[in-house]
């Protein structure tokens, strides 16, 4: 083991002790796959350890170089600027201290495949008495106010469209921007064919994976013509945490690239324009290690962030009749 360097897996967070198990054992299996690192993990915000705990105990064994890995799967607004914040905060307090930054896992074919195989498995489990060419695949993401990481998801979903050889294909997304996921099933359902397929794009479940599973119930009892067909998110699958790995050795071969050719604060994207140059700071220092464990507070909602001190610039199409506004109906 290389006691210079040290790993940082830095995840997002969950009030949801399902998702936070899952992240930890995604944390372990990155950990068999880097034997010679010293790797550590924590979290930008909602439950404990918080990233600068993982980052402490690392510098407490020796580590004067440090490798941080956001755990996501796009890069929008908490791999682009939440986690750097707090990465750069850190070094900065740190004389001597090095903190490099892999890129997230993106599009991959490492990804795909393991995509291909919760799809694969749930279309097994569903049968083959209905034709490809009549099932649609609606693929779910997370949705971000970040138009380079929502169109990654489209792209993902094409992908896979074309590699199964369904029918149709659709993109749709948990929240944040449109369409979301109920509208989008309801779109499908009117273009008639025979089974509808929906994978959420997730490394982890939380109450947004959940919230998923039971719109596709909802959609599925209103049209008990089709059958709908509930696929499993990634996960820690073998190919997701190779590619963690891959992420991590990028670093040192000087291959980390990350995609900035679309981001929303460098570049001038149709809608964003005012939020080029934008400094970068993080959102989510109010919540950090909230959410899990003893002492956390329940009045805190991550998806709803008007109430916090932080002001985020308005997403342009908020009033999308078949996005955001519509959660605001189901809540009544």
């Amino acid at each position: 083991m290389d006691e210079t360097i040290g790993v940082m897996v830095c995840g997002h967070g969950s009030r949801d002790v399902d998702a936070i198990r899952e992240f930890e054992a995604v944390a372990k299996g990155i950990r068999a796959r880097l034997p010679h690192y010293d790797v550590e993990s924590g979290f930008l915000e909602f439950a404990r350890p918080v990233i600068r705990d993982g980052l402490d105990k690392l510098r407490a064994r020796g580590v004067r170089r440090i490798l941080a890995v956001p755990g996501m799967l796009f890069a929008a607004g908490h791999a682009k600027n939440d986690i750097p914040s707090v990465l750069n905060t850190y070094q900065a307090q740190i004389p001597g201290l090095r903190i490099d930054y892999a890129r997230e896992l993106g599009i991959d074919d490492k990804l795909l495949r393991a995509a291909g195989a919760r799809i694969a498995a749930a279309l097994e489990g569903a049968g083959d008495h209905i034709d490809r060419h009549e099932t649609l695949l609606m693929v779910v993401g997370r949705g971000a106010s970040d138009p380079d990481a929502n169109s990654n998801v489209a792209k993902v979903m094409r992908l896979l469209w074309e590699g199964f050889g369904f029918g149709w294909g659709e993109t749709a997304y948990s929240g944040v921007t449109f369409p979301l996921v109920a509208p989008a099933l309801e779109h499908a359902a009117r273009l008639g064919y025979r089974r509808i397929v929906v994978f959420p794009y997730f490394l982890f479940t939380g109450v947004l994976v959940k919230r998923i599973y039971d719109h596709t119930d909802a959609v599925a009892a209103r049209h008990p013509e089709i059958e709908f067909v509930k696929a499993s998110y990634l996960r820690d699958h073998p190919l997701v945490l190779d590619a963690f790995a891959e992420r991590v050795e990028e670093i040192l071969t000087g291959a980390n690239v990350m995609n900035c050719k679309l981001c929303k604060y460098r570049t001038r994207i149709l809608g964003f324009e005012a939020e080029v140059g934008q400094p970068q700071e993080s959102h989510h220092h109010h919540v950090e290690g909230i959410g899990t464990g003893d002492g956390h507070d329940h009045h805190h909602d991550h998806h709803h962030h008007d109430h916090h001190p932080h002001h985020h610039p308005p997403y342009p199409h908020a009033d999308h009749p078949l996005g955001p506004r519509t959660l605001k109906r189901e809540r009544g």
